[in-house]
């Protein structure tokens, strides 16, 4: 049998660290109010020269180095993103050039916040299946370039920044052996118009700005990310007291609670970095990952759930043993 198995992480963020204080300078708002709904504290922001591609390189770079990794060995680069730094080409290929990788195959995926499940499921299904043999799986953003800053209800929420991962074939005769157990995708277009950016190259020849309806999103959050976590670990055989850690995607700090009571799961086994970085769409899996990673909570051997829900709507969930 052939998985796909996590080799090493790695995250980058943008210089500029945002407080809620500094924020409240510029848009009617306070630390409070930020902290009381979401959890939030801080967030990153890019600066001149900072773009998806450029913070997707650098935490390629951590990830390969975690690895033990040469960056020429890698045979396939897909990444997540809402925020390419073109409209065309793929952020992936120039993210492969800064690698120095002669030739690889590389593409972006776009699912918004699950951006990095839908990569993850892809580069799993293409390493399975004997195309690619190593690969890295990223997710990066920059939505502080489509926030609306005078909106106080989205600017709030956002942050830029990276997260990857290095995917390797190993086979294994065990079924209990290291690697992604199961996947589970799932999309529902109904609901365009609850969170979205109201532009795009076909419509308005616009970037657009991010547009949410923040308690509708909220309430679909919760019911659809406890569901597809339920279906993905029965996917693997497996009952939710046998997670070790859950690594969601870092939207709201109510939600991941709200979620986690829904499981029955305890809160100490979710990995919280919504505090630090806010939402960074199809980041804030891979970065929170890294966060765990490097800091000795998530060990080999454990079984870890990776959650998001975006734009779309889009929703997923990974079962892997690392």
């Amino acid at each position: 049998m052939i998985r796909s198995v996590v080799m090493g992480t790695g995250s980058a963020l943008p210089k500029r660290r945002v407080s809620n204080a500094e924020l409240a300078a510029q848009v009617d708002t306070s630390d409070e109010w930020i902290v009381e709904r979401t959890g939030i504290r801080f967030r990153h922001i890019a600066g001149e020269g900072e773009t998806t591609a450029t913070l997707a390189a650098d935490a390629c770079r951590a990830a390969l180095t975690a690895a033990g990794i040469e960056a020429a060995s890698i045979d396939l680069i897909v990444l997540a993103t809402a925020t390419p730094d073109q409209t065309f080409p793929a952020s992936a290929t120039k993210v492969q050039a800064m690698l120095g990788i002669n030739d690889c195959v590389a593409f972006d995926v776009a699912a918004v916040c699950s951006g990095f499940l839908y990569a993850v499921q892809v580069v799993d299904s293409m390493i399975r299946s004997g195309v690619a043999k190593r690969a890295l799986v990223i997710g990066a953003e920059t939505f502080s370039r489509i926030l609306d800053w005078e909106d106080r209800t989205t600017c709030v929420l956002f942050g830029d920044g990276a997260g990857a991962i290095v995917l390797e074939a190993q086979e294994t005769a065990d079924e209990g052996g290291r690697g992604i157990l199961t996947t589970k995708l799932h999309a529902d277009g109904r609901h365009n118009e609850l969170l979205y950016v109201d532009g795009g190259v076909s419509t308005t020849g616009t970037v657009g700005k991010l547009r949410m309806k923040g308690r509708e999103v909220f309430r679909h959050a919760v019911t659809n990310l406890a569901s597809v976590m339920t279906e993905s670990l029965a996917m693997a055989g497996l009952a939710a007291d046998q997670v070790d850690w859950v690594v969601p995607h870092q939207a709201n700090a109510r939600i991941l609670d709200a979620t986690a009571r829904k499981l029955g799961l305890a809160p100490a086994k979710v990995v919280v970095t919504v505090d630090q970085h806010a939402n960074t769409s199809a980041a804030s899996v891979p970065l929170a990952l890294d966060v765990a990673v490097r800091d000795g909570r998530i060990r080999q051997g454990q079984i870890v759930v990776l959650e998001a829900m975006g734009g779309g709507f889009t929703w997923g969930a990974a079962v892997i043993r690392f």
